[in-house]
């Protein structure tokens, strides 16, 4: 018995020994088993759909054509006031939208809300229902808070139909937009500063075509989603 007693204790000391000589486990990473962090998405910052007159006809856009009464219409471009307003409301196949046929030149439209700008950082996203013809493509424009206009290479226009799409504005690449003129200049703007965006909108850069198919865009709703930053007593 006393041997077993000797034997067993030489195995306790060896098997001891070897357990020393084995690494320490790696300390578990920092934040490794824990939850990941909560992506937070910024709310509806606002959304058009457009208003029609009782008589549901063709007319220009005016201020009176917007729904939100948060929002103010922007209209750039020389031949801008051709910007038509027309469709009817719960008619999937011809919403109420505005139509660039009648431009003579490229025309743009744009929204600003009245009392906040809207930060197009993170996770911010743009939808809208558009439809096109001929080669005509819908593309996003901003204007910054220090009066810089960009329009972005997003492009949009399905000509088949009416179609809703949805974009992160942080995938947008930028070129800096003569306003007055409504065409792009320079090289692509490394980096733009999207925190506070005094108006959103869109552009189509080719002239329209006229009634008919050829040459157009339409856009119905629009949607931005993006954190509200407000406007100080002087920017209102």
């Amino acid at each position: 018995m006393s041997r077993l007693y000797v034997s067993l204790a030489i195995i306790a000391l060896m098997t001891g020994a070897v357990s020393a000589q084995q690494p320490a486990a790696p300390a578990p990473q920092a934040g490794r088993g824990a939850a990941a962090p909560r992506v937070t998405r910024p709310p509806l910052f606002f959304s058009e759909e457009w208003k029609q007159t009782p008589a549901n006809d063709e007319h220009p856009v005016t201020q009176q054509s917007i729904a939100n009464s948060a929002l103010e219409l922007k209209l750039y471009g020389t031949s801008s006031k051709e910007v038509q307003l027309t469709g009817a409301a719960n008619n999937e196949n011809n919403p109420i939208h505005v139509w660039t046929g009648l431009c003579s030149t490229p025309c743009a439209v744009a929204f600003r809300h009245k009392t906040n700008y809207a930060d197009l950082t993170g996770l911010a996203r743009i939808r809208w229902n558009t439809k096109t013809s001929g080669f005509h493509q819908i593309r996003p424009i901003v204007k910054l808070a220090d009066g810089t206009w960009l329009a972005g290479d997003r492009t949009d226009g399905a000509t088949r139909d009416w179609l809703t799409t949805e974009f992160n504005v942080a995938d947008v690449h930028w070129l800096k937009l003569d306003i007055d003129r409504v065409v792009t200049t320079g090289n692509i703007v490394e980096r733009p500063d999207l925190s506070k965006v005094d108006e959103i909108g869109f552009v189509d850069l080719i002239p329209g075509s006229g009634h008919g198919a050829g040459g157009w865009s339409d856009v119905a709703q629009v949607d931005v989603y993006a954190a509200s930053v407000p406007r100080t007593a002087s920017t209102k």
